[in-house]
């Protein structure tokens, strides 16, 4: 399938099915404009439905910034309507990265502030150089988290460091985010790439259809019928082909080769 033309974003995908997806807007840190969230949508849209993918990974251009927030000039001209506009564009942008159906890794090489802490959140999993910063400082502007920065910190962090967080506007560094379970891993920047396609390319190897069964569910976890929606989804994989081919692959003991069926 033939991606869209970007403007600024770097596509390229490898023969693991692993698709990375960089934002190139090095000159300014990586920021999130109009023009860089609509190709992200669209970016997310082929992703979807290009049967040759199964993990995506969202990065940064550059040493210095994964995405360094949000483009302030452009921020500047709020009002009310354009601010909830704007608020409830990017959040229906980022809901369908936390509930994409293939896996996406956010390898945060750099600062990761605003938008871009929150581009992050919406990921499945997320990564960091050694030299990463992780932060909401929406209140230092007067204003506050508005792609769901208030609902998913607390989720991955608990309430409390997500208050401190919020009401301070301070980021955190790479270390502090790990041990606040705010990302998996912390690794040098000239290993990350290399480690977070290697994790991408095991999760590749697996089944998607209950790869994006299990995605389904953690999403559901803490909701009152998180129990069972995973009976359900539990369920139907067990009339796929895929379960017939991963449970006697195992049997056989040999590799299992899924087809997504």
């Amino acid at each position: 399938m033939s991606l869209p033309v970007f403007e600024n974003i770097l596509f390229d995908t490898d023969e693991n099915g692993v698709a990375t997806l960089t934002i190139n807007r090095p000159d300014k840190l990586n920021a999130l404009n109009a023009k860089v969230l609509s190709e992200l949508s669209d970016a997310i849209e082929a992703v979807q439905a290009d049967d040759a993918i199964n993990v995506l990974i969202i990065t940064g251009a550059g040493e210095k910034a994964f995405v360094a927030g949000a483009d302030i000039k452009e921020l500047s001209t709020l009002n009310k309507q354009t601010g909830e506009k704007l608020a409830s564009v990017g959040q229906q942008i980022f809901e369908a990265i936390e509930t994409s159906s293939k896996p996406v890794i956010a390898l945060v090489n750099g600062y990761a502030l605003g938008g871009g802490a929150e581009l992050a959140m919406a990921c499945h999993l997320r990564i960091a150089t050694e030299n990463a910063m992780i932060g909401l400082p929406e209140v230092s502007l007067g204003l506050i988290p508005g792609y769901g920065g208030t609902q998913r910190l607390p989720a991955l962090v608990g309430k409390s460091k997500a208050m401190e967080m919020i009401l301070t506007g301070k980021p955190i560094d790479a270390e502090q985010a790990l041990r606040n379970g705010l990302v998996n891993y912390v690794l040098p920047a000239a290993e990350a790439l290399d480690y977070t396609k290697k994790l991408a390319a095991s999760i590749s190897k697996n089944g998607p259809l209950a790869v994006a069964a299990a995605i389904e569910a953690v999403n559901r976890a803490g909701n009152a019928n998180g129990f069972a929606c995973e009976a359900v989804l539990f369920g139907g994989l067990c009339e796929t082909e895929d379960f017939s081919e991963g449970t006697g692959a195992f049997l056989e003991k040999r590799k299992a080769e899924f087809k997504g069926r």
